[in-house]
């Protein structure tokens, strides 16, 4: 069976690092890498040498693929997908998929209007610790999940400029990690209705109303679920926490919880576990290459059929969620 043909649309160190896992899947032929950095041209090259250097989207669309992996800023996320979807093209972007509801709700169209594949890098889905607190979620173990607590605070911040406009980013620290935690949480309890939002965003330590030039750099915010739970979302970037990173995710049960952490400040190192009164039993623990995974399973996925998963439509929901949170804060 021939492999698949596949374009990579922005090959910064995402973009490469997602083209490797996809690549070493084995079941691709890397054709086209297009980037406005050479030396990211060149490195992607590095990767796949028979893959042709292209100048744009269209021209690598004009090759005749059967997906597309995009890896461009936020901003171009959905027009890029829109385009390559109207031409038949499977699709795996990175996160978010657009700046807003009404731009994702457009994306999901079109891949369900062209009954193609379409993925997004939510990776956070994949790690070892959040698949081996799924099983006693899943399986009623914990009883009813009343309360889900979410933080994820990054010590720095983005090093491009676009992060900060809203233009161009969407928001700040809410969509760009408070996303991962949310569609996590939600996919976790199957996607119940979310009833109620609140939410506090402050940039630079004032609230948010009143720098609207700014995007967030802390934030809080509640979910009130349909099933009674409550969700706490706190997020930032540049947050004095005396650590890189603090990732975190708890879920709790009438009879028990899960939870799961970074490890002494990583990005990338996780533990989960098993929380019984006072007693905890770890059920997962580093090391756990787990950043490619959503790539790795788009392309396996594509393997077996490019069509339109109807899973996707929940991209929307979550998208839905966070404009709640921006409306609110």
């Amino acid at each position: 069976m021939s492999k698949l043909r596949i374009g990579f649309l922005g090959t910064g160190w995402i973009g490469r690092h997602r083209m490797q896992a996809i690549v070493d899947a084995g079941l691709v032929e890397a054709v086209a890498v297009c980037d406005p950095s050479p030396d990211c041209v060149a490195q992607a090259q590095a990767i796949a040498p028979a893959a042709i250097a292209v100048p744009s989207l269209q021209a690598m669309l004009d090759l005749g693929l059967d997906g597309v992996v995009i890896a461009s800023p936020s901003a171009l996320h959905a027009a890029q997908s829109l385009e390559a979807l109207g031409r038949g093209v499977a699709v795996f972007c990175q996160k978010p998929l657009g700046r807003d509801a009404g731009e994702v709700s457009a994306v999901v169209d079109a891949a369900q209007a062209a009954d193609r594949l379409l993925g997004v890098d939510l990776s956070y889905r994949h790690t070892a610790a959040t698949e081996a607190m799924a099983g006693p979620i899943r399986s009623g173990e914990l009883g009813t999940i009343y309360a889900v607590d979410l933080t994820f605070h990054n010590a720095y911040g983005p090093d491009k400029p676009w992060f900060y406009d809203r233009a161009q980013s969407g928001g700040g620290c809410v969509i760009d990690l408070g996303v991962h935690l949310i569609d996590l949480a939600l996919w976790m309890l199957d996607f119940p209705a979310v009833e109620h939002v609140t939410a506090r965003l402050f940039a630079g330590g004032v609230p948010l109303s009143q720098t609207p030039e700014r995007v967030e750099d802390f934030a809080t915010a509640r979910l009130d679920l349909a099933t009674g739970a409550a969700v706490q979302l706190a997020c930032s970037w540049n947050l004095p926490a005396g650590r890189d990173a603090v990732i975190e995710a708890a879920f709790y049960g009438t009879q028990g919880a899960v939870t799961f952490r970074n490890v002494n400040g990583s990005f990338y190192d996780f533990v989960a576990f098993r929380h019984n009164g006072t007693q905890a039993q770890q059920i997962a623990s580093p090391p756990d290459d787990w950043g490619t995974r959503a790539a790795a399973a788009w392309a396996h996925q594509l393997a077996g059929s490019n069509r339109f998963d109807p899973h996707a439509g929940r991209l929307t929901d979550v998208a839905r969620v966070l404009d709640r949170i921006y409306a609110a804060g």
